[in-house]
């Protein structure tokens, strides 16, 4: 079977090598991966920011079929459509260092692989009605999404949410926020992102170059809003704080831009009293709940562009131009 691997280099030394079909062991599933998607800690691995064990096998997005259960698996049989976990061995209950150690793609194989023998903890049924490609976009970027309003920011209906960008994760945090029933607030650089958020149900969108001080700007536009899903980590974190609404929560997931190391303005914080979580994708449990709530809307990922097996370098400059808006996925 093909495999796509890493290799110290970047991404001129992507590799596709054979290695061996899997069989299961008997708490086992093996997987005909279709697909997978693309996310900014994907790329980190490609081009040698995240070191990697040498012939890792990255992405850690996947969505694909059952070809082979082991003999004491039940939840799933032959033909079922299943995506991955970003945390293969976080099922349920509170992250912990044994449950969160494996990350697929960086620590443990990802999923750019024809197939693979995983625990059938690992995996979970797809939603109803998804293509592979559709699905892939989910077990990072919507769970991510998911995490922060719903498990962590216990979003309800009428509250506020401002979003940073037009990544995938963004995107879904505005799909998963307007099925909620809550009022989206979004920044961009490009006036014809901002119309197609607008045309996705953004009530307003900023444009962060034009209006370096956009936080104050929404706080002025909203009175504050409840939750903010900051992209930007250092980049952005002062002008979310800025965003926020007394009482507000921010969820802090991803380091954008230059956004590893930053300052914050304390007060703000404090006399705001806003809550501040840090968070990384999630658990299955988390997962099966998010499938559940998306097969009882009509939520559909917004995929830009497709590449192929032998394409993912070329997918990856895509990334970096920053032209996309929503996912890019690679099939075969």
């Amino acid at each position: 079977m093909k495999a796509l691997q890493v290799s110290k280099g970047g991404l001129d030394h992507l590799q596709i090598v054979e290695r061996p079909s899997p069989t299961p062991g008997a708490h086992d599933v093996v997987v005909a991966w279709h697909a997978t998607s693309l996310n900014f800690h994907d790329y980190l691995v490609a081009v040698g920011a995240i070191p990697v064990l040498e012939e890792r096998i990255p992405m850690s997005d996947g969505a694909g079929e059952v070809i082979a259960v082991g003999s004491e698996v039940r939840e799933f049989k032959v033909g079922d459509k299943v995506m991955a976990l970003f945390f293969p061995n976080w099922t349920e209950g509170k992250p912990s260092l044994q449950k969160t150690i494996g990350i697929s793609g960086e620590t443990v194989d990802g999923y750019i692989v024809e197939q693979s023998c995983l625990p059938a903890t690992a995996v979970t049924h797809m939603p109803n009605g998804y293509t592979y490609a559709e699905a892939a976009t989910l077990p990072c970027a919507a769970l991510t999404a998911w995490r922060g309003l719903m498990v962590e920011g216990n979003l309800t209906a009428g509250e506020s949410v401002l979003i940073e960008g037009t990544g995938g994760m963004s995107i879904f945090g505005l799909q998963l926020a307007k099925a909620a029933g809550a009022r989206v607030y979004a920044t961009t650089s490009s006036p014809e992102k901002a119309e197609r958020l607008k045309a996705m149900g953004a009530e307003a969108v900023i444009n962060y170059k034009e209006d370096e001080r956009w936080g104050k700007t929404i706080l002025k536009m909203t009175g504050g809003v409840d939750h903010v899903l900051d992209v930007g980590g250092g980049s952005t974190m002062k002008q979310s704080i800025e965003a926020a609404k007394i009482g507000g929560h921010i969820v802090a997931i991803g380091i954008l831009g230059n956004g590893r190391k930053g300052e914050l303005t304390f007060p703000k914080l404090f006399f705001k009293h806003l809550t501040m979580s840090g968070i990384a994708v999630g658990s299955r449990a988390m997962q099966q709940d998010m499938v559940a709530a998306i097969n009882a809307s009509d939520i559909k990922p917004v995929i830009d562009k497709s590449f192929g097996f032998d394409q993912l370098a070329d997918a990856f400059r895509y990334q970096e131009s920053g032209q996309h808006f929503g996912k890019i996925v690679v099939e075969w």
